[in-house]
């Protein structure tokens, strides 16, 4: 897997509502209804990060979760990323 032009990048972003990009890494937080709501999405996160071989960076405070995502493989932001991304974002309907 390589790394995508950051004019692709940018692009990408455009499609996703919520998430921008901090150097090598395109992040977003979730603001889920309670604790265990937000428990309940990492645990669905990581089931979708594992299938797809790609692991988030993580980061679960009461109710918000915030996801990193990067290609560490291939050092830098990847097709993955925006894949896992999108599916994230499905999760919240």
């Amino acid at each position: 897997m390589s790394t995508i032009s950051d004019d692709e990048i940018e692009e990408k972003l455009e499609d996703l509502v919520g998430w921008a990009r901090q150097g090598d890494l395109i992040i977003k937080t979730y603001k889920l209804p309670s604790f265990p709501a937000a428990i309940a999405f990492v645990v669905n996160v990581g089931f979708l990060a594992e299938s797809a071989g790609h692991h988030p960076d993580i980061d679960i405070r009461y109710n918000k979760v915030t996801l990193a995502l990067t290609t560490h493989d291939a050092g830098g932001i990847s097709e993955k990323d925006f894949d896992l991304a999108a599916a994230a974002d499905e999760l919240m309907g």
